[in-house]
């Protein structure tokens, strides 16, 4: 064998080796560091009062007139009191408002005992609110008690989801 074709063999395994340490190195970071997470809800929360803008103004008339009607005592918000969360709070506006460790769930909880999909907020026909469990591995509870249907809540009584505790308030 020539001497060229052994420096260029040498060569190449040395390419080779350099290119395994590299990848090694980048998996051995990625399962320390985890992957990179962006700032949670800032673009989406200047987009939805615009999209909700937009939905409300393609409703009919009288859907418009229901939605901006509100019962005395109504609560107004929805509150985060205990978890990673605390402090969060979504305006309610008749909206659908989904709980979960996906991405794009109204409020996004960053808990190990929540499920992608784990709960809805949704208002029904009377202005009430109701709470429901999508099927969670480890459940919701509404003032300690297990959510098997879908229930109304009483105004300022904890939704226990995992380590966050969520509350309607005025």
């Amino acid at each position: 064998m020539s001497e060229l074709t052994l420096t260029v063999m040498r060569l190449g395994f040395l390419a080779v080796l350099w290119l395994f340490v590299i990848v090694a190195v980048q998996v051995i970071r990625s399962d320390l560091f985890g992957t990179r997470v962006t700032q949670r809800g800032s673009r989406r929360e200047n987009a939805r009062p615009q999209q909700a803008a937009r939905q409300q103004a393609a409703a009919p008339p009288q859907q418009r007139q229901q939605s901006g009607r509100q019962r005395r005592g109504a609560p107004t918000k929805l509150v985060v009191s205990e978890g990673t969360l605390t402090g969060t709070t979504v305006a309610l506006q008749g909206q659908t408002i989904t709980l979960g460790r996906a991405h794009d769930s109204t409020i996004v909880l960053d808990d190990d005992y929540a499920s992608s999909r784990h709960a809805r907020i949704y208002p029904d026909r009377d202005g009430q609110w109701i709470v429901e469990d999508l099927g969670s591995t480890n459940g919701t509870y509404l003032d300690r008690t297990r959510l098997t249907t879908p229930t109304p809540i009483p105004l300022g009584a904890p939704i226990r989801i995992g380590k966050t505790v969520i509350e309607l308030r005025k």
